[in-house]
């Protein structure tokens, strides 16, 4: 029997890219041989996306649709797909008659939405029961799951929601820089306003907890100020003094290694951590970790038109259960053609056994 972890796949909003991206990522023959792979989503969708793939790269896929994970086959060449039977086939809106596929040119719907939010709890409720050892998820509109009636935010929130956990982040990482949030879906306004010293506090220990699991014996942390150059001892924002500071003083009490003691300017903090300073850092909002993050991963080919690489994975941190996504959007504009990429996908598939791995290691 064997051993290797079993991943749980969202298939992502249906009119996004999460479909083709799940076919390309598991033609790999490398990834059945780390874990055992099953996409939650819907037939219709992966159905339409396999034959995309055969006729765009060449690719020929078979599918098999089960509805428990005792059914999955586990083996490269066959996708298996949880099948939840919310897209009916005649709402996929394109054909193939044509010399290559056609974007779908719907964009975020009820039915997407529906269907996304459904694919998410799914895999939570396998998750809990054990039936999958982790979770990885491709991306969802966060408008179209509103339009659906399911107020959150983002994945991040629906899973906290679900795993009733109050206490947890958002991880991005992309080969060696890794940043988790204090806070992430709010306006920036609200983002200031959250940058307290408990919640700064909580976040450098999750930050610190989350690297261990990804065998980091002793992790180093950068903390990053919120304002320019830190505030300049108060002059332009008194945020690290009054509350960045003391979590700091307090982690270092707890014995947390935060090598400079002390927070980071935020326009010097990411390139000391790809020079090695930092394991992970601590930001302070949403677009003061994605930007570095994404500006390293993902690459655009102006002379082919086209991204070269579209990389780099979200974990949150803090769950009783493991999650890691892409870090990228659905894609609207391109789903359906077949040329969206992959890799984004494949590192969190990686990041997942990973995490995975170390949890059955250590349990």
């Amino acid at each position: 029997m064997s051993t290797l972890p079993i991943i749980g796949i969202t298939m992502g909003d249906p009119f996004g890219n999460g479909p083709e991206i799940s076919v390309k990522a598991l033609m790999d023959p490398a990834v059945y041989k780390r874990c055992r792979p099953i996409i939650i989503g819907d037939m219709s969708c992966m159905d339409y996306a396999a034959k995309v793939a055969k006729k765009v790269s060449g690719l020929d896929v078979k599918l098999n649709p089960v509805s428990k994970i005792s059914d999955a086959k586990f083996e490269y060449g066959t996708i298996d797909v949880y099948d939840m039977g919310i897209v009916p086939a005649d709402r996929i809106p394109n054909s193939l008659d044509q010399d290559e596929p056609k974007p779908f040119k719907v964009g975020a719907c009820e039915l997407g939405g529906e269907a996304a939010f459904s694919y998410v709890k799914k895999v939570i409720e396998l998750a809990l029961a054990g039936e999958v050892d982790a979770t990885v998820t491709n991306a969802l509109s966060k408008e179209a799951i509103n339009m659906a009636g399911h107020h959150f935010s983002g994945h991040t929130e629906i899973y906290a929601h679900y795993t009733n956990t109050s206490k947890y982040t958002m991880m991005l990482a992309h080969e060696g820089l890794r940043v988790v949030h204090v806070s992430t879906h709010v306006s920036l306004r609200e983002a200031c306003d959250r940058v307290k010293k408990d919640r700064v506090l909580e976040c450098i220990r999750i930050a610190n907890e989350g690297c261990k699991a990804l065998g980091i014996e002793n992790p180093k942390i950068g903390v990053a100020g919120l304002n320019p150059h830190c505030g300049e001892n108060g002059m332009f924002g008194r945020e690290e003094i009054e509350e960045i500071q003391p979590a700091i003083d307090e982690a270092l009490k707890e014995g947390i290694n935060i090598p400079e003691k002390a927070p980071t300017p935020p326009d010097t903090v990411f390139s000391k951590a790809l020079g090695g300073w930092y394991d992970i850092v601590v930001v302070m909002y949403h677009d003061q970790g994605h930007i570095p993050l994404k500006v390293k991963g993902f690459v655009y080919n102006h002379e082919k038109k086209a991204w070269d690489a579209v990389a780099g994975i979200n974990v949150t941190l803090g769950l009783p259960i493991i999650r890691a996504s892409v870090d990228h959007g659905t894609g609207f504009g391109h789903a359906g053609s077949g040329h969206a990429n992959e890799l984004s996908l494949t590192n969190a598939i990686d990041y997942a056994i990973q995490l995975a791995n170390a949890k059955k290691k250590n349990a």
